[in-house]
């Protein structure tokens, strides 16, 4: 990870680890960066284009207009897709040819965090050699284009930026995901839970057009609420809602909706392995699975991989994080890629997980095999799982303790061939996370008590 950016933007308490000044700076970096970058490619007389979205969270519209700042007085132009999602600014930075694209989005973090993701022209995550660019811009050591930057110019006259209304391109994005649709949706209860998010008018869009009778939760945003109680990461409150309205199936998106889990018409969880599962069978017996090849990572449960063996679908692991899952996937061209905690990414229609179309994905594979969801999933048995945040103040001198360093691997010997083990720092918070799956419930908490006690006296020393 970087000085600012994590696995997933730069990401912190907005007001105080991530500031308006931050977003302000960084505007002036990218205005200034791909003016520059047109100017040395002989490109002087176009204005560098750069387009923003952002979520409900009150920070957000702080952020927007110090971003927005930042981008015009370097001479670039700012397009605003108002409230939207992370999918779609990606879809729209790549579709409409936009030098980069920007979303202000804390994902499924509460409220009072906030953070900036970026995008390439290409709609993927900003390539590291930029981030290490801004990076050292804001420690004030920039050295780019053969030379250091002490100050960055500012555009004057005609050359300074100007900003863009740019809702036509969310539109625009509705529009392809209803073109995604291959059925009609009529006669299907579907419960929708917009985490108060960035999807809050998008998926119940979407869903109406597709003929869906559609029952939406956590459509009532006010800059305080997102994330709370509802949405991806408390999938409880879908749950309650999928059984009280007897619907056929939930999806709950978090608050930038670049996630998906949904709630089968028992009210069981539908993770996103089961969800990688029964997309990847459905794939393989249309000959649409490429290389006939899953991508997870190693956070994926123990029982995903002993399914799609049966399926005789390989299944190949990376690091924790879409980032690496959608690597993984260029690279080799692979069509099916995600993560448990439903970043489902589709390369064919995506460069990104996005959380509505996975839902329409899943709708997809439902009509066509005319079988609840919990039919789709029932081969599919996963190992107990306990899974721990443990808060630290320090994640690297934790991770290089000799004595927790010893501990992994007595209990990596335990699990061998019956579970699996999964500590790492996260990307985004102040906490190492530990997964473990072993045979009984039991089993699994002991040996994930045991892990916390040692990471906590760790970072005790």
């Amino acid at each position: 990870m970087g000085r600012y950016f994590g696995t997933d933007g730069f990401r912190g308490k907005a007001g105080a680890t991530l500031t308006a000044d931050h977003a302000y700076r960084i505007g002036r970096f990218l205005g200034w960066y791909y003016t520059e970058t047109k100017r040395q490619a002989g490109e002087e007389n176009e204005k560098a284009r750069i387009v923003i979205g952002k979520d409900t969270r009150r920070s957000s519209y702080m952020l927007e207009y110090s971003l927005v700042g930042g981008i015009t007085a370097s001479g670039a132009d700012a397009y605003l897709l108002h409230v939207t999602t992370t999918p779609s600014v990606s879809y729209i930075t790549r579709q409409d040819r936009f030098d980069c694209g920007v979303m202000i989005t804390a994902s499924h973090n509460a409220y009072p965090d906030n953070g900036i993701k970026l995008v390439n022209g290409r709609g993927e995550k900003m390539d590291d050699g930029v981030i290490c660019l801004i990076e050292d811009w804001l420690d004030g050591k920039l050295r780019a284009f053969g030379r250091q930057w002490e100050d960055l110019p500012f555009a004057e006259g005609e050359a300074i930026g100007t900003t863009v209304d740019y809702i036509a391109g969310r539109n625009r994005y509705i529009g392809y995901l209803i073109s995604l649709g291959l059925y009609d949706f009529r006669g299907v209860k579907v419960g929708l839970d917009c985490a108060n998010g960035g999807s809050w008018t998008i998926a119940p869009a979407v869903f109406h057009a597709l003929g869906a009778d559609t029952y939406v939760i956590g459509n009532r945003p006010n800059g305080l609420n997102i994330n709370r109680e509802v949405g991806s990461t408390h999938i409880e409150a879908l749950q309650r809602f999928v059984l009280e309205n007897r619907l056929d199936v939930g999806f709950a998106f978090d608050g930038d909706a670049d996630r998906c889990l949904a709630v089968d018409e028992k009210g069981d969880v539908v993770t996103g392995d089961h969800i990688l599962y029964l997309c990847g069978k459905y794939l393989k017996e249309r000959g649409q699975l490429v290389s006939n090849t899953v991508v997870a990572t190693a956070q994926s449960n123990f029982g995903l991989f002993e399914a799609l063996k049966k399926e005789d679908i390989c299944l190949v692991t990376t690091d924790v994080g879409d980032k690496f899952v959608y690597d993984a996937m260029k690279q080799n061209d692979y069509r099916l890629g995600g993560e448990q905690t439903g970043h489902i990414i589709f390369s064919r229609y995506a460069t990104t997980g996005d959380g509505v179309l996975t839902s329409l994905k899943v709708m997809e594979v439902m009509m066509a095999e005319k079988k609840s969801l919990s039919e789709l999933t029932q081969e599919l048995h996963l190992y107990p799982q306990e899974q721990q945040a443990v808060p630290v103040q320090d994640k690297e001198k934790v991770m290089q303790s000799e004595t927790l360093q010893a501990l992994l691997e007595r209990t990596k010997q335990t699990l061998s061939g019956r579970g699996s083990l999964l500590v790492r720092p996260s990307g985004t918070e102040p906490v190492i996370r530990v997964g473990i799956e072993a045979p009984t419930m039991e089993e699994a908490k002991n040996l994930a008590d045991a892990i916390a006690q040692e990471i906590q006296r760790a970072d005790g020393e």
